[in-house]
């Protein structure tokens, strides 16, 4: 994993994750992986990982069965997408629609233009 040196890296393993509970690659009630595993998984200190779970857990994303490890829990995904939604609107589209603006461009363009991928087929 590739860590922006411009945001803490435990909140970008937090943001990784809980973009997996939003894909559904984290399902809930899914057991995830342990603090060890994870933090090697993905090049790490386990305390990084710890800090991040700790956090996950506090926001009720993962719960702790003790004695069997960390799971998805019901309704984290509702929970994150009330989260990022607001984030989205309060936060990156002022950005975008005044991105829009100097660039003088209609929304509708943006829809209307292929995306990369369809530019490669």
């Amino acid at each position: 994993m590739e860590f922006d040196n411009n945001k803490p890296i435990y909140l970008q393993i937090y943001d990784g994750i809980c973009n997996g509970v939003l894909s559904g690659a984290l399902p809930e009630g899914e057991r995830i992986p342990s603090v060890r595993d994870y933090g090697a998984q993905i090049g790490v200190n386990p305390n990084t990982v710890v800090r991040t779970y700790e956090k996950l857990t506090q926001d009720e994303i993962i719960y702790n069965k003790r004695g069997i490890g960390y799971f998805v829990s019901e309704g984290a995904r509702k929970k994150i997408l009330k989260v990022q939604r607001r984030i989205f609107m309060t936060e990156e589209l002022p950005r975008i629609r005044e991105r829009l603006r100097l660039l003088e461009l209609d929304p509708s363009e943006i829809f209307s233009h292929p995306s990369p991928k369809q530019d490669e087929e």
